[in-house]
């Protein structure tokens, strides 16, 4: 079977291909790597300028590895096996946006220490129930979540029923201000709070 690309050979084919020291920039892409990139490991702390990681459309099951990433302020992880949102506290006080779409997570558990989070990408994952949108209310500052393709938002799709899907989504998480890429309104707010 072949053996998927080293962090650090994937920081190695990014520098020859962007003429960069990875160290220096500020967004490393290492996104799309061929063979893909199985692990997330410790040469990912020697990117110390680093605001933006793009390791999306790799084969990352396990969130791991972002001590010393000190700048961080964007991870994408899209389209990646990951099951379960974990071992992001190294960058907690930093991290704005988290970037999770095409995976199989079930829980939003593992955000909550995230309190500088605005921006959620977790559309086409496993996320089932009201329970776990909850779990996003104690982020104060998030505003712009996306949760399409998701068995909870396709549910209410199914039914014909999104408008009633946005005002519970809304009702839970009253800072909002974008939800599946649509700005939420007046109304909708309304609506939520029982004032209409």
């Amino acid at each position: 079977m072949a053996k998927g690309m080293t962090i650090k050979d994937a920081i190695k084919v990014f520098e020859e291909k962007k003429g960069v020291v990875a160290a220096e920039v500020e967004k490393v892409e290492l996104n799309g790597m061929v063979p893909a990139i199985e692990k997330m490991d410790a040469t990912l702390s020697t990117l110390k300028a680093c605001k933006h990681l793009a390791l999306s459309t790799n084969s990352i099951e396990k969130i791991s590895s972002l001590s010393g990433m000190e700048s961080l302020k964007i991870l994408s992880l899209g389209r990646n096996l990951i099951k379960k949102i974990e071992n992001l506290d190294a960058v907690a006080e930093t991290l704005e946006e988290l970037w999770l779409s095409y995976n199989v997570i079930t829980s939003l558990g593992g955000l909550e220490k995230l309190q500088n989070l605005r921006v959620l990408f977790m559309s086409n994952n496993k996320i089932a129930s009201w329970g776990e949108v909850e779990k996003l209310a104690a982020l104060a500052n998030l505003e712009d979540v996306l949760l399409v393709g998701n068995p909870l938002y396709n549910d209410y799709k199914d039914n014909n029923a999104l408008s009633e899907y946005r005002i519970e989504v809304i009702k839970r998480l009253p800072n909002l201000k974008k939800l599946d890429g649509i700005p939420v309104d007046v109304d909708e707010r309304e609506q939520a709070t029982g004032k209409a």
